[in-house]
């Protein structure tokens, strides 16, 4: 029993090193602020539905330039994903709203993201505009965006209207 006993303590502690060297001094994450804005050009009201593996968020309508928001606390392992999906007239839209290796860098414990037709675009906290635009996950952007890592088509939003306190829309 003994030697299975430190072979666990050794384990946790290894995990808990990794961690450390991942996260920096982090080891209890702070909370993600997400915030979703409808941004649909068109007027239409957007019906959201986010989840995650273990957080059902229930559907959500927005009208025009309404919001909705939550708060959550990355998991220890890195692996934190929420999706939602989209849905307004005749289209209907998903999206992993949050992944935890790809947005921990671009929107630390701020990720706001307004949501048009064309797909999410990302408050670029650095700038204070909404430039970090990404494809729907639906299979005709398949091969067009690498999931958790990015999107090589990133798309800019240049609409100027419907923001709050200092942000801007890209160029």
């Amino acid at each position: 029993m003994f030697p299975f006993s430190r072979y666990l303590f050794s384990f946790v502690l290894l995990v808990l090193l990794v961690r450390l060297c991942d996260a920096g001094l982090g080891v209890i994450e702070k909370k993600v602020n997400l915030r979703i804005t409808n941004d649909l050009a068109t007027g239409a009201d957007l019906n959201v539905h986010c989840k995650s593996k273990d957080d059902d968020l229930g559907i959500r309508v927005l009208a025009p330039n309404q919001f909705f928001e939550f708060r959550f606390r990355p998991n220890f392992w890195g692996t934190t994903l929420y999706f939602c999906k989209f849905w307004w007239g005749g289209e209907s839209h998903w999206f992993d709203i949050y992944v935890e290796k790809r947005d921990t860098s671009r929107c630390d414990s701020k990720c706001w993201w307004m949501v048009g037709p064309a797909g999410p675009c990302l408050l670029d906290r650095r700038f204070g505009i909404y430039e970090l635009c990404e494809n729907w996950n639906d299979p005709q952007f398949e091969g067009w965006s690498k999931k958790g890592t990015g999107n090589d088509a990133a798309r800019v939003h240049n609409d100027s209207k419907y923001l709050e306190g200092n942000e801007k829309r890209g160029k």
